[in-house]
């Protein structure tokens, strides 16, 4: 399949509801308003394309973009390919669930993340942490360095209330992911999310929104799902 024809199917599957909601969460025009579970009969028809998936990010069209993620070989991406996604990645839905799970299954994961962390960017810092949520809850954990991971929580802990919105979000995902899914770190992350407490967020419809990590991490082992990891990074 080539771009028009991608472009022709995810155009026929676009409805008018589900454009809806992706404007609502900070999609913007061109979208058709495809439901990601509709995107699976076109991917087992192309599997891993980079070629097409640099075409389809390339238009700006937010399920064309989306669908890139979906079909991206990230082996075949550089540092400056992932680059490029992440400052074309206008809100949290391409920067989080698109650019960082696609690094996220790449062996320059964790050094490119760490610059998103420290670039003062929201977005890029989101992906950045978002990443590392998306690794810690799929890789061994003898990949990590504890070091590291436990110097991350106290980054979390001392600058998340002052964090730029949507940051707070994967500030405050990571510590349930350590809590949940990097075991030799699991004490630290829930004496960490008591510290932290409930995380205020400020929304467009003007309301505020609070998230607590401690809240989330006992659900989970309430569940027994401590331990958990994902069998696959990408759907």
């Amino acid at each position: 399949m080539n771009l028009d024809m991608v472009m022709q199917e995810l155009e026929a599957l676009g409805k008018e509801r589900t454009k809806k909601i992706y404007l609502s969460n900070g999609a913007h025009e061109p979208l058709f308003g495809v439901a990601t579970g509709q995107m699976k009969p076109i991917f087992r028809k192309i599997k891993h394309n980079q070629s097409l998936a640099e075409e389809l990010y390339a238009t700006g069209n937010y399920d064309a973009m989306y669908f890139a993620g979906v079909i991206a070989d990230p082996k075949a991406m550089s540092e400056a390919d992932f680059e490029r996604w992440i400052d074309k990645a206008y809100f949290y839905m391409l920067s989080d669930y698109v650019v960082a799970v696609t690094l996220a299954e790449t062996d320059i994961a964790q050094e490119v993340a760490d610059k998103w962390i420290k670039s003062g960017a929201e977005l890029k810092m989101s992906a950045g942490w978002s990443c590392y949520c998306w690794m810690l809850g799929n890789r061994p954990d003898s990949e990590f360095s504890q070091v590291k991971i436990a110097d991350m929580l106290e980054l979390v802990n001392n600058t998340i209330h002052d964090a730029p919105e949507r940051t707070k979000y994967a500030m405050n995902n990571f510590i349930y992911t350590v809590g949940v899914s990097y075991v030799p770190l699991h004490h630290k992350a829930v004496e960490i999310a008591k510290e932290v407490g409930p995380v205020e967020v400020n929304r467009e419809s003007g309301k505020s929104k609070f998230l607590n990590a401690s809240d989330n991490i006992q659900k989970a082992i309430d569940k027994s799902q401590l331990g958990f990891k994902r069998k696959y990074v990408r759907c």
